[in-house]
């Protein structure tokens, strides 16, 4: 069914034969093609819409999203080493793409960063975390270049992190030096230059990794 998806140049919303010219075109028995469809179905490949017909799916990254969310729950019972990993992908991923965020500020300008930086210092002086403006901000980075795979793999990291973060052994950072860290990155982003603005973001990740850190 891949093949025969590829191979047609389909794209997503397109419409899938019907299960009898599929069972000829294909060579297959219905059992076989039934079980295929709803592998298929649960990866998002293709979708049934029951009374309309089967079309080809979006193909989202929920999968990977519901497997890394169950392997970080593992993980808090032992080393947190998922948990750890997952950050360092999401750390490798900001990181690197410092140059390009740096290119499209500098000609762009800083405007739609300024407020919600604005935000975050409002409520960490009221002792509030906020992790809207939190995933607002790193959305608002990287959206402007163009690479929706990216906000789609950030988005997962994101909200996996968020269903273990309040339990984490660590103490958790205040509100006020989250604040700090996302006006060091704005303040190193207006600076253009890349290596302040990489290293800045890795002081940022390495208050969230000292989480992590369990003592023996």
């Amino acid at each position: 069914m891949k093949s025969y998806i590829l191979e047609r140049g389909l794209k997503a919303g397109d419409p899938l034969p019907n299960e009898q010219d599929l069972m000829a075109q294909l060579g297959v028995g219905r059992h076989p093609l039934r079980e295929a469809m709803k592998a298929l179905q649960a990866v998002g490949i293709i979708e049934i819409r029951h009374g309309y017909g089967t079309y080809v799916g979006e193909v989202s990254l929920q999968s990977l999203e519901d497997g890394l969310a169950f392997r970080m729950s593992q993980s808090m019972a032992g080393d947190l080493r998922d948990v750890q990993n997952v950050l360092e992908v999401r750390q490798a991923l900001e990181v690197g793409l410092a140059d390009d965020v740096v290119a499209y500020f500098s000609q762009h300008g800083y405007d739609a960063l300024e407020p919600i930086v604005g935000r975050m210092e409002a409520k960490a002086a009221e002792g509030e975390y906020f992790p809207d403006e939190d995933w607002a901000f790193h959305q608002a980075l990287y959206e402007p270049l163009g690479n929706a795979l990216v906000i789609d793999l950030l988005s997962v990291f994101w909200r996996t992190f968020a269903q273990v973060d309040v339990r984490l052994p660590g103490a958790r950072y205040s509100p006020t030096d989250a604040a700090a860290w996302h006006r060091d990155l704005l303040d190193k982003l207006r600076s253009g230059d890349p290596d302040a603005f990489a290293r800045s973001m890795k002081s940022h990740f390495n208050g969230i990794h000292t989480r992590l850190t369990v003592e023996p």
